[in-house]
C-alpha cells in the first residue's frame, strides 16, 4: 500500500498541485510514515479504525497539498491541534528547510506524534503539549487541519500569525464548500479548491493572509 505505482501515482498528483516535486528519500519516508500510521497509529487511537486503506489519499496525499494553498515557503510552520502529526509531518518530510512545530493538547496524542517524529529520524519537527489560547509567539505560516471548527480557527488564527503570514483553515472533502465565514478584521480570505483528480474529492481550503498594517492592499506605503 505504501510503496509502488499506485502510492505513488497518489502522492505525485498532490505533489504536483502543490508545486512539489518528491525526491526518492522524501518519498520513501512518507511511505514509512504510512506505514507507522496503519501500525502504530491506528492501534493507539491517533486514527480511526477504518482509515487503514484511506491513508494515501485522506492524510498523507491530503497533507501534501497544504503547500499548494500557503504562500511562499514558510520557514517557520505551526500545525495546531497536529494529533498523530497530520498534516505537519508530510509537509516537514517534503519542507526539510522549514521548521514545523507540532501542538496538541492531548498528552497521549503529543507521544505519539514524538514517536513518529523519532522513528521517521526526522530534525525540523518539534512536539509540544499545549493550549493553543495561550500560544504568545507568532509565526509565517499556522495550519488548522480538522482541529478546530472553521469559525474557531478563523478566530484563533490572526493572533498567530505574522505580519503577511498565512493561515490555512481545511473546510471539507466535499462538492461544495458550505457557506464561507467572512473575513476578520485585518485579513484577507481567500477560498480555495484541488484541481480534479488531485485527491478522490474536492479539497476545501480557507487561506487567511494577515495584512500588514504598513501596507495597502499589499503594496508598501
Amino acid at each position: 500500500m505504501f510503496h509502488g505505482k499506485h502510492f505513488d501515482d497518489q502522492l505525485d498528483r498532490a505533489a504536483s498541485w502543490a508545486g512539489l516535486r518528491l525526491d526518492p528519500s522524501e518519498r520513501r519516508a512518507l511511505g514509512n510514515y504510512g506505514e507507522w500510521l496503519a501500525a502504530e497509529g491506528i492501534e493507539a487511537g491517533g486514527l480511526g479504525p477504518l482509515e487503514g486503506p484511506r491513508i494515501v489519499d485522506r492524510h498523507l496525499a491530503d497533507s501534501l497539498v497544504f503547500a499548494g494553498v500557503w504562500g511562499a515557503t514558510p520557514s517557520r510552520v505551526l500545525d495546531v491541534g497536529s494529533g498523530v502529526g497530520l498534516p505537519g509531518i508530510p509537509l516537514a518530510i517534503t519542507h526539510p528547510r522549514s521548521t514545523f512545530t507540532l501542538v496538541d493538547r492531548a498528552g497521549r496524542r503529543c507521544q505519539l506524534a514524538r514517536r513518529a517524529v523519532r522513528v521517521l529520524g526526522l530534525q525540523n519537527v518539534s512536539v509540544e503539549q499545549e493550549d493553543i489560547a495561550f500560544e504568545a509567539r507568532t509565526w509565517p505560516a499556522v495550519l488548522f487541519r480538522a482541529s478546530l471548527p472553521p469559525e474557531r480557527a478563523l478566530e484563533t488564527a490572526p493572533p498567530l500569525l505574522e505580519p503577511n503570514g498565512y493561515g490555512v483553515v481545511a473546510l471539507s472533502r466535499t462538492a461544495a464548500p458550505g457557506a464561507v465565514p467572512p473575513s476578520p478584521p485585518g485579513t484577507k480570505l481567500d477560498l480555495v479548491r484541488t484541481d480534479p483528480g488531485v485527491l478522490d474529492s474536492p479539497a476545501w481550503f480557507l487561506r487567511m493572509r494577515k495584512t500588514d498594517p504598513r501596507t495597502k492592499d499589499g503594496i508598501s506605503l
